[in-house]
């Protein structure tokens, strides 16, 4: 079964016919899932919103615990998950699209594992490669599949390195700096511990990552969310075909 995540920009699905919402109980507190069905190829998959209804969830505040456990339990195998990302790298433009390959986490105080010692005992994951190659080559085929239907089409940059900070807030321009130096091509919120938590449970995962902005101190222009949200309603109808592609090629 797959299972779509949904970030900024991506807390409802359009041209997808729902079939129903489910609260489901784990250990962790409930999670609400979507069952979604695509098109008329009655393709079914699980759609999670992680900011939650009307993106009421910041990034520090989401149970990603709960979120990936649900998913579990409903016989999730598959994750592609969405991020809105702020782009490091020169040829990441707003408005242009990443499927990272390598991530370093910048969060703090989050519950990252299953393995607490509490509820499971502690167990040690390989986290050599954060991302599913199989599945980051499924969103590739995908992009490259619907740039070639489309006139304008959308820039792909199908590696790189994303930077989890902690939120809510924006980086400062030094922050981005370091980022920089340290190999970051991109910085988002929510990339960890969801990437971790879905290999504890064996879960194949990957992400698109949809530039929103440039990030603080790379370009003159002030950082605002209408700007963002201008990036985001245009950049999402071509994450919302390439998540139909996937669905359906699945």
């Amino acid at each position: 079964m797959l299972a779509i995540i949904g970030g900024t920009g991506l807390s409802e699905l359009q041209g997808f016919e729902q079939l129903e919402k489910v609260a489901l109980k784990t250990s962790y507190a409930r999670s609400k899932v979507r069952l979604v069905r695509v098109g008329s190829g009655a393709k079914e998959f699980i759609f999670l919103p992680r900011h939650g209804a009307g993106h009421k969830i910041p990034p520090h505040g989401i149970n990603y615990r709960a979120n990936i456990a649900a998913l579990a339990d409903l016989g999730v195998t598959e994750i592609v998950a969405v991020n809105a990302v702020g782009a490091i790298h020169g040829d990441l433009l707003p408005g242009s699209v990443a499927v990272p390959d390598q991530l370093i986490d910048y969060s703090y105080s989050r519950d990252v594992s299953f393995y607490d010692g509490k509820l499971k005992t502690v167990h040690h994951i390989d986290f050599t490669n954060p991302y599913s190659e199989p599945i980051r080559q499924r969103i590739l085929d995908a992009t490259e599949a619907v740039n070639s239907r489309s006139q304008t089409g959308c820039e792909v940059m199908p590696s790189g390195t994303y930077a989890c900070t902690q939120g809510p807030r924006l980086e400062t321009a030094a922050e981005i700096r370091r980022l920089a130096q340290d190999g970051c091509d991109m910085v988002g919120m929510t990339g960890m511990p969801e990437a971790s938590l879905a290999r504890e449970l064996e879960i194949e995962y990957a992400s698109l990552a949809l530039s929103v902005n440039w990030a603080a101190g790379l370009s003159e222009e002030l950082i605002t969310l209408e700007g963002i949200h201008t990036v985001l309603g245009s950049g999402m109808e071509f994450v919302s075909a390439v998540i139909t592609e996937i669905v359906r090629q699945s």
